[in-house]
């Protein structure tokens, strides 16, 4: 049996070689991931910023604060000291005691025992908060919109009273606080010396993480373009704000608490110094102690005064005032005094430090005095009593000038600060762009419109995603393991539809062609992938070979116009069904025409929104790929995604990556066995671009791509994700309820669904974040005009981006600083009933002739005034070709009146006709759904039309019954919409139509 004294090498070299294979591992994996997207380089430059960023931190930090507490155990007492000379011994006798005596008064046990406590207590929870700001910074939050942490506030006093609120609703971080606390107490106190280096190691190492972690500020510091715009207070360009202040508070985050934690490890190794705890008393600090207390107090206070320096800038991110930024009192009474704050803390700051280098001993300043008389700075506490008066008189100015001063004028005072907020917002979410124009929404509409806007008409939506995706997982799911997670709005060219090549499910209306080009026409569609969900395979067949070898990927889509349903109320499908065609595609299409039109080939899904299962292909195992009657179709990948993992090493390496170690011991591998990591698209996006903010909803296109390589399989099938720069950093913008006050729609990401290809295309180059990073990272961003032609077909404006933008439009329309102030002219979002429950009504893509010009494919919001319902103004967003991005706002008149979304609803539901037939659906059993309310401008007047669905309260499959068309004074309700239409232009065309009229 081995002595227990040699098991200790064997566990450290145990542990040893396993971080070290975790460290290559990671490494290793890390480097081939990103190598296999060919970023390498990108993965390269952020390792060694983080690298050089952790080891500056860390060791710069070590170094000073051993520095100081070595110097500090040199200087600590080792005995207590007898007692000063008396007063009448001679002054030469007493200068040579004040080395070795104190030179402060002595400290009673209970006193000490204070001092003691408190300091313990601030090492306890800067170790945590410090500890906590580290995890943060590398554990990122995958379901976030924006993966980067945000940027660490800097422990302080004003920390403490922050914690309280937070302490009193969760007891737990009480107790770790407390735990902490007593653990620490009796470390230092037992054994000081040891543990004050040690947590000075910790600190270090969590420095060292903190500011690593934040290596997407100090790259872009280094590559900060301008904005062309200054703030109206400081006249500092934007880009101070947004890329170069941020950094200096990295700093101060960093030396504060450096800094912080020198002083009180230095203070305590000289209160606990010659046993003093035991002695019951302290018998004061030397004149050596004191003098290196002085020198770390200097310091302190050079960090204090850049913190009120900052703190002056910091007004412009004020949210307290009647406007967000910087107000009458916070220029008139903060920033004056803040600034006298950093000055009279720079002041203190030289004084402690010439008081510590013209102490007793050998310094440069007494060897420059040699053999002269030295000048003396007395101790005082008076600048502090001046500095804590200072900061008192900052918050009593502050109140009595807000209160006294500011609110009795308050319009006349905060006039030029409304107008910044008002300016700065506006440009912050890119509303100062606006093309406002009039839609006077009266002129009436005659057949001839109609017919000469019939591709609007035909593409009046009257499929809501939400029903559709019920249909969807009814008709089309297939196998329980197949989902459909979203259903996407988007429009494709197809070819002609006509009689001669209809779709089997005789839809009740056909596309019209009218100003679309003689072969093509456009359609708005909602596609929806199928992907395969590995968590709904029956539990017996989730073994390791089904999850990793042989479910691997999804397949196909649906695609189905937004207008139409079939004789029975369900949705018409171009795309449709898996397995039932005997072609290679395997997806069945409605007719050769949409065949022609939208690819069907190569549709697996390997990457998309449930892919969270890492896999292996080209193994000796056949992968799953749709069922075909009785049997399952298999297949290998085609693609070339994967990372090759032949050898035995790779395999250990990613076996320890994963923690799967079943990879070591499967017989399936062969030579050409390739592993596919990360498909989920939020976190390889996200991995990737980290300092990117991405919209929630990636959609999926069906796209034939020249062939770039003659042996490699093409996909047909595209992710596209919206991506946005943004910033809380920007002066006097008001985020509303949003943790940014700046975004752009800056980029957009294309990923393969076969291959895993990420690429990164930049749409607004204007964006001084985004050419930031272009400079930062040159390979990895693309111009626009590089996307494939066919790819740049189905950008679209996000929705993300447009409900912040018309969140912010509701206030922000007002351009006069008065009616601002009033708010004499407040929007809100219009509610909507859907089903039984009301809710704001979301924005939808439309296509529509804006300002007269082309059929644009279109995001839609409409407006109405707070405290009445009806219409006051609609934003409209372009997403096709050059203009793609703008944005128009119809602005309606305010001395007519035009319905809004609840007025509509209201009128369709009080009609005794329309309401009595809605009742007889809502029988037992069954219920009727009113979807989504579409309010649709055409020429210079508006359509009303809400679909409405009928389904079964159990395992509903939603059919489309009814369509209710609202226009002028008129409610019709018709089987289809072309029917509601038709029944209000040329009403003796559809009898069974019902007609109400309205006053």
């Amino acid at each position: 049996m081995l002595k227990r004294t040699s098991l200790k090498p064997i566990i450290l070299i145990g542990v040893g070689i396993w971080l070290l294979l975790e460290i290559v591992s990671t490494l290793t994996v890390e480097i081939l991931w990103y190598q296999e997207l060919s970023y390498l380089s990108t993965f390269i430059k952020r390792l060694l910023c983080e690298f050089a960023l952790f080891w500056l931190t860390a060791g710069s930090s070590f170094f000073f604060l051993s520095h100081n507490l070595k110097r500090a155990e040199g200087l600590q007492w080792h005995f207590i000291p007898e007692p000063a000379a008396k007063p009448q011994r001679r002054r030469r006798k007493l200068r040579a005691s004040r080395g070795i005596n104190p030179q402060s008064r002595s400290l009673k046990f209970s006193l000490l025992l204070g001092w003691l406590l408190g300091f313990c207590l601030l090492i306890s929870l800067m170790l945590i908060y410090y500890t906590q700001v580290a995890i943060e910074a590398w554990t990122p939050d995958f379901t976030l919109p924006k993966v980067t942490p945000p940027l660490p506030h800097p422990f302080n006093f004003g920390t403490i009273p922050a914690l309280l609120p937070f302490l009193t609703q969760h007891i737990w971080v009480l107790a770790l606080i407390s735990g902490v606390f007593i653990g620490v107490t009796a470390l230092v106190l037992t054994h000081h010396r040891f543990w004050l280096w040690i947590f000075a190691l910790i600190q270090s190492i969590v420095f060292g993480l903190v500011m690593a972690g934040n290596w997407t500020s100090v790259l872009t510091y280094w590559h900060a373009p301008i904005f062309g715009a200054a703030d109206p207070q400081f006249g500092h360009d934007i880009s101070f704000y947004v890329f170069k202040l941020p950094v200096w508070k990295l700093l101060d985050f960093w030396i504060g608490g450096m800094v912080l934690y020198g002083l009180i490890a230095v203070g305590l190794t000289y209160l606990l110094s010659a046993d003093s705890l035991a002695q019951g008393k302290f018998p004061g600090f030397s004149q050596a102690q004191l003098r290196h207390l002085y020198w770390l107090g200097g310091l302190m206070m050079m960090v204090v005064s850049l913190r009120h320096w900052f703190a002056r800038y910091q007004l412009l991110f004020a949210s307290d005032g009647v406007v967000y930024g910087a107000g009458y009192t916070n220029v008139y009474a903060q920033l004056p005094l803040e600034t006298l704050l950093s000055l009279m803390a720079i002041a203190i700051a030289l004084w402690l430090i010439i008081k510590s280098l013209t102490g007793t001993g050998r310094t440069i300043l007494t060897d420059y005095y040699q053999g002269q008389k030295r000048p003396k700075l007395p101790f005082s506490s008076l600048p502090f009593y001046l500095y804590f008066g200072t900061v008192i008189l900052s918050w009593v100015a502050a109140f009595i000038v807000q209160n006294f001063i500011v609110q009795p004028n308050e319009l006349a005072r905060e006039r030029p600060y409304i107008q910044r907020s008002i300016a700065l917002t506006r440009a912050a979410f890119n509303l100062d762009t606006i093309q406002a124009q009039t839609l006077e929404g009266g002129a009436p509409l005659t057949a001839q419109d109609i017919e000469r806007n019939g591709t609007i008409i035909n593409n009046i939506r009257v499929w809501d995603a939400r029903p559709l995706l019920q249909a969807n997982r009814q008709l089309q799911q297939i196998r329980p393991y197949f989902k459909f997670p979203d259903a996407d709005y988007d429009r494709y060219s197809l070819k002609e539809i006509t009689e001669n090549n209809a779709s089997d499910n005789a839809p009740n209306n056909e596309p019209n062609s009218t100003n679309s080009s003689p072969d093509t026409f456009k359609q708005q569609v909602l596609i929806a992938a199928r992907e395969l969900d590995f968590s709904q395979v029956p539990a017996p067949a989730q073994t390791w070979l089904n999850q990793h070898l042989i479910f691997t990927h999804g397949f196909g889509f649906t695609l189905s116009p937004v207008n139409l349903a079939d004789s029975a109320g369900l949705p018409v499908y171009f795309v449709k069904n898996i397995g039932t065609d005997a072609s290679d595609s395997a997806l069945q299409t409605s007719n050769p025409s949409i065949q022609a039109s939208i690819p069907v080939e190569n549709t697996r899904i390997y990457f998309g929104e449930l892919t969270n299962t890492y896999i292996m292909t080209h193994t000796k195992v056949k992968e799953f790929d749709f069922p075909s009657g009785q049997d399952n179709a298999y297949n290998t990948y085609e693609g070339t995604g994967g990372i090759p993992m032949g050898n035995p090493f790779k395999r250990l390496l990613f076996a320890t990556f994963l923690k799967d170690w079943q990879m070591l011991f499967t017989q399936n591998f062969t030579a050409d066995t390739r592993l596919l990591i990360r498909r989920d698209l939020n976190i390889r996006i996200r991995k990737l671009a980290p300092f990117l903010r991405f919209d929630r909803n990636p959609y999926l296109v069906a796209a034939h791509l020249p062939q770039t390589a003659p042996n490699r399989a093409q996909s047909s099938l595209f992710w596209i994700v919206d991506a946005y720069t943004t910033s809380d950093r920007y002066p006097y913008s008001n985020p509303g309820d949003r943790n940014f006050n700046y975004i752009r729609n800056s980029v957009k990401i294309v990923i393969d669904a076969l291959n895993g290809d990420v690429s990164f295309y930049v749409v607004d180059g204007q964006d001084p974040i985004i050419r930031a990073w272009q400079q930062v990272f040159p390979t990895m961003f693309r111009p626009l005009a590089q996307m494939p032609a066919i790819l740049r077909k189905h950008i679209r404006y996000p929705e993300d981006l447009f409900n912040t933008q018309s969140e912010r439009l509701l206030t922000f329309h007002m351009l006069d600083p008065q009616v601002f102030y009033n708010r004499e002219d407040q929007w809100r979002i219009p509610q909507e009933i859907y089903g039984s429950e009301s809710q704001p009504v979301a924005p939808y893509y439309l296509l529509l002739k804006i300002a007269g010009g082309q059929d644009e494919f279109s995001l839609v919001h409409f407006y109405t005034p707070i405290g009445r319902n009806n219409l006051i103004a609609g934003l409209f967003a372009l997403s096709d070709g050059k203009n793609y991005g703008k944005l128009v706002m119809y602005q309606l008149p305010k001395q007519r009146v035009i319905y809004g979304p609840e007025q509509i609803e209201a009128l369709i539901n009080q009609d005794p006709i329309i309401s009595q037939q809605i009742s007889l659906w809502n029988r037992e059993g069954s219920k009727a759904v009113q979807g989504n309310l579409l309010i649709i401008p055409i020429e210079q007047s508006l359509l009303y039309v809400e679909p409405i669905y009928l389904e079964a309260v159990q395992n509903g499959l939603p059919t489309l019954v009814r369509v209710v068309v609202v226009y002028e004074n008129q409610i019709v309700m018709a089987r289809t919409l072309q029917e509601s239409i038709q029944a209000i232009f040329k009403p003796k065309s559809v009898p069974s139509a019902i007609i109400r009229p309205f006053d």
